[in-house]
């Protein structure tokens, strides 16, 4: 699809088209006309490296293993999550991997003494995540992250593409649960983030992921003790321009 095409829609009826036409669809047919038909050099994934993520970049790299993958370093994450995205590169062959940092002149404005996250999270989770992804996301028409039903009750109703400001975001595993992602694991041999062995299912930053006890929401962990169970980037439209702002 060209910028100037692209440009003409409207979002909230395309994506509603789109969900429409891709009911039924597995993931790997939902992530093959997205990144190949629709989107071709103009989607990119966004991964967190985390708990899950190795199934999806898995499936993307199935399709183009030089796919966009955008990660956020954000600074306050686990030793542990560094050296998986690592690993992951190497095993999945991964050619296109963009890691995307706070900008240094906001740190210093608002978090000079690293300890934001305990004083004013959603403030911490701007700078640190919105503001880099909204940075990464600007040369793409469209985006696809591995959110799924299951995870919390905020995400129960997402739908497989939707409207996010002037970009489409995939939702290639929204209907997935714990049984087929345990399942894709094990028949594709994929390394396990090391610290969903110690109970974390959910990872995030280290300051704010916690382990969760058996049977809890797959996110309790995230933000224990707040009233807060997203980072951000997936309630509010990024503040970003597009492809489509410059025609």
């Amino acid at each position: 699809m060209t910028a100037l095409a692209f440009a003409s829609l409207d979002l909230t009826d395309y994506a509603a088209s789109l969900n429409a036409q891709l009911q039924g669809r597995n993931a790997e047919d939902v992530l093959r006309i997205a990144i190949r038909d629709l989107f071709p050099r103009q989607i990119a994934l966004v991964s967190s490296f985390g708990a899950e993520a190795a199934v999806l970049l898995h499936l993307v790299a199935a399709v183009d293993k030089a796919t966009p993958v955008l990660f956020l370093d954000t600074g306050k994450l686990f030793d542990e999550t560094l050296r998986y995205r690592d690993d992951l590169i190497d095993r999945l062959s991964l050619s296109d991997v963009r890691v995307l940092t706070p900008d240094p002149k906001l740190l210093s404005a608002q978090d000079d003494a690293g300890t934001l996250w305990f004083r004013d999270a959603e403030a911490c989770c701007r700078i640190r995540k919105i503001e880099p992804l909204a940075r990464g996301l600007k040369p793409f028409a469209a985006w696809i992250n591995g959110r799924k039903r299951f995870q919390a009750a905020t995400r129960q109703h997402i739908p497989l593409v939707e409207a996010d400001g002037a970009r489409l975001k995939f939702n290639p595993l929204a209907d997935w649960g714990p049984a087929e992602i345990e399942a894709y694991f094990i028949r594709h041999d994929l390394p396990r983030h090391p610290l969903v062995a110690q109970g974390y299912p959910s990872i995030g930053c280290a300051p704010c992921t916690q382990p969760v006890a058996a049977g809890d929401d797959a996110r309790a962990g995230r933000w224990q003790g707040a009233d807060k169970t997203e980072c951000g980037i997936h309630v509010s439209t990024l503040p970003s321009s597009s492809p489509r702002d410059e025609e």
